[in-house]
């Protein structure tokens, strides 16, 4: 930039540098996503096809940044988790936020005739946000936060419209009818009057999405070092288990390995197609 005499105007600019040695989550969340909804007549209470319109973008967002250990998506929300230790724009808090929030909502556009059956409408918006939390626990609580969420308004959500779809309620009757219910009296009028077990509902709709980077290889005793992707899945991150079986996130972060199998996500295999394209175009234009 060549110097005039205009640049002092540079000094009123904010040094907003995160602290170091923290985790540093940027949290993106759809603007009216209710109107956007209905707008685009999304299955109710869940729309596959329209929650892997947002892992897409989840994708392609940990894509761009291999300083995310970790995301995690629901509803019309997704998390990115940096290392303690980024240097990505040199951790300032307003070039993260909007990054992160300008390339998932461009991506969600981009994607949305791969996975959708009808156009859009109109451009969806999201907001952003930056937390900083400074212990594993920290962390680690937000997350469990955020999945704790998926199940109290998912369970809520599914006895809703089982109501209102199948029983004929409307919606004000609907809300009477579940207020002041608990969990278990959800659990309960789901079985006993659709005949519907929660717990074998689809995890995804239950609990999320978590994107981890994973080296992909055929099986368990492969010693290829695999191929490097995102992988979708829907477990449990509450509890300690995960964190056990991950334990790459909170120690020296080194993809770990995923095998696949029969069934691949169509996520993880749309990478791996990509990858391979490119690898054959390499090819070719060697030659």
């Amino acid at each position: 930039m060549a110097c005039s005499r205009y640049e002092y105007v540079k000094s009123y600019e904010q040094d907003d540098r995160i602290l170091p040695n923290v985790w540093i989550v940027v949290r993106v969340d759809g603007k009216k996503f209710h109107k956007f909804s209905n707008a685009h007549k999304f299955e109710k209470p869940n729309d596959e096809n329209a929650l892997n319109v947002m892992n897409a973008a989840g994708v392609a967002v940990m894509q761009e940044f291999r300083d995310i250990v970790l995301a995690y998506g629901q509803s019309d929300e997704y998390s990115f988790v940096f290392r303690k230790d980024t240097a990505a724009f040199k951790r300032r808090a307003s070039k993260l936020l909007t990054y992160v929030t300008s390339l998932f909502s461009t991506s969600y556009v981009m994607n949305w005739p791969k996975w959708m059956d009808r156009p859009l409408a109109y451009a969806p918006c999201f907001d952003g946000r930056t937390v900083l939390y400074p212990s594993d626990e920290n962390m680690r609580d937000y997350l469990s936060w955020r999945q704790a969420d998926v199940h109290v308004n998912n369970l809520y959500n599914t006895a809703f419209w089982k109501l209102v779809l199948e029983s004929g309620l409307t919606n004000q009757q609907a809300e009477e009818r579940l207020r002041g219910t608990l969990s278990g009296d959800k659990n309960e009028l789901l079985f006993q009057q659709f005949g519907i077990n929660y717990n074998n509902l689809p995890a995804m709709y239950r609990k999320g999405t978590i994107l981890l980077r994973k080296r992909v290889v055929q099986s368990e005793d492969d010693q290829d070092k695999g191929r490097q992707a995102i992988v979708p899945i829907h477990d449990d991150l509450i509890g300690a288990q995960f964190w056990k079986k991950h334990t790459e996130l909170l120690g020296k972060y080194v993809p770990g390995k995923y095998v696949t199998s029969s069934n691949v996500p169509r996520l993880l295999e749309e990478q791996l197609s990509e990858e391979l394209d490119e690898q054959l175009r390499d090819k070719a234009n060697i030659s």
